[in-house]
């Protein structure tokens, strides 16, 4: 079986594929005026058929794991039927998700039951006023009591992702109440350090903060660095015998960060991205039409490992394709 590799050794269990741009909240590192339409592409978010397809091709290329991302997966009404074309025939071993938990109170119990293997939910605050400047939405009390169901409905695999922004939610009062709040609860926490995107540069200068400010918190209160599963995610994730979750950063900016990357992007109109702030991609979905492409799907995403490159480069600033995060799923 040939199996995704780059030519730099690195191989790709692990896709992230976006099903949506659309995004209702407008947080201020991503859409802060709002998700709008792109009038210069008007291709249609790739179709379940299509997604069966796909995953049925990468299953055949080693790929273990798929991540189900948007803009928000869940705004998209046939959501649950494309969890089950992925679960039913492709061979995707895990399919998780990454959502802004809009909702998530009212449909904590179809999640519980699509069978998917994993929920990453996008809180920047506990602190409810924070959490509405952030996100532009009051819904910080809905989200946590959808949280509330799936630990009672024994829903495995819980993660919380709040992006680092400098004098909003990285005090140490911030870092204890995310410590209280998974210390009783099988939830891990992680930091994600603020990127720069095409879009985002002011915002970028004046609320970027290293995560070296919350890995020194973690180093000076007895947390300890776990080591990487072969399809985790980027997070390091650090653990306490005395609480049930664990904490974790995401730290694109620090040395080595590409050395370990293990997964390639599929945008909603279905082009394959090789890293989330590369400047190449092609569009695969003209062979995601018919069951006899599976080979020569399989093919082109092969061939295509040769053009990744070795880092991301996004130190010296750049940004790649990437506008901003809600067209590649972040």
């Amino acid at each position: 079986m040939n199996i995704l590799k780059d030519t730099f050794g690195r191989r790709f269990p692990y896709i992230r594929l976006s099903i949506s741009d659309v995004c209702n909240f407008k947080c201020g590192y991503c859409l802060p005026d709002g998700y709008k339409i792109n009038k210069s592409d008007n291709r249609k978010f790739i179709e379940k058929e299509e997604i069966g397809r796909l995953a049925k091709a990468l299953s055949e290329l080693g790929v273990s794991k798929i991540r189900l991302t948007g803009g928000e997966p869940t705004i998209r009404k046939d959501f649950f039927d494309i969890v089950g074309i992925i679960k039913k025939n492709s061979g995707i071993k895990k399919t998780v998700i990454t959502t802004n938990g809009y909702k998530l109170d009212q449909i904590a119990h179809k999640i519980k039951n699509s069978g998917l293997d994993g929920i990453n939910i996008s809180i920047d605050s506990l602190n409810s006023k924070i959490f509405k400047k952030i996100t532009g939405h009051d819904k910080l009390g809905e989200i946590l009591k959808g949280i509330e169901k799936l630990l009672k409905f024994n829903f495995k695999n819980i993660k919380i992702n709040a992006v680092l922004l400098k004098g909003i939610n990285d005090s140490e009062e911030d870092f204890k109440a995310w410590a209280k709040f998974i210390k009783n609860n099988k939830i891990d926490f992680r930091y994600i350090e603020l990127m720069q995107t095409g879009d985002n540069l002011d915002y970028f200068k004046r609320y970027h903060i290293s995560a070296d400010k919350f890995i020194n918190y973690l180093n000076n209160n007895n947390w300890v660095i776990q080591t990487f599963g072969k399809d985790s995610g980027p997070s390091k994730n650090y653990i306490n015998p005395e609480f049930k979750g664990k904490l974790g950063v995401i730290a694109p900016y620090s040395k080595d960060f590409c050395k370990s990357c293990n997964r390639l992007r599929i945008t909603a109109k279905g082009d394959l991205r090789l890293c989330l702030f590369g400047n190449t991609g092609i569009n695969i979905r003209h062979l995601m039409q018919r069951d006899d492409q599976l080979n020569e799907l399989k093919e082109l995403i092969l061939s295509q490992l040769n053009y990744k490159k070795e880092s991301h480069y996004l130190e010296i600033g750049e940004t790649g394709l990437t506008k901003n995060l809600s067209t590649t799923g972040g």
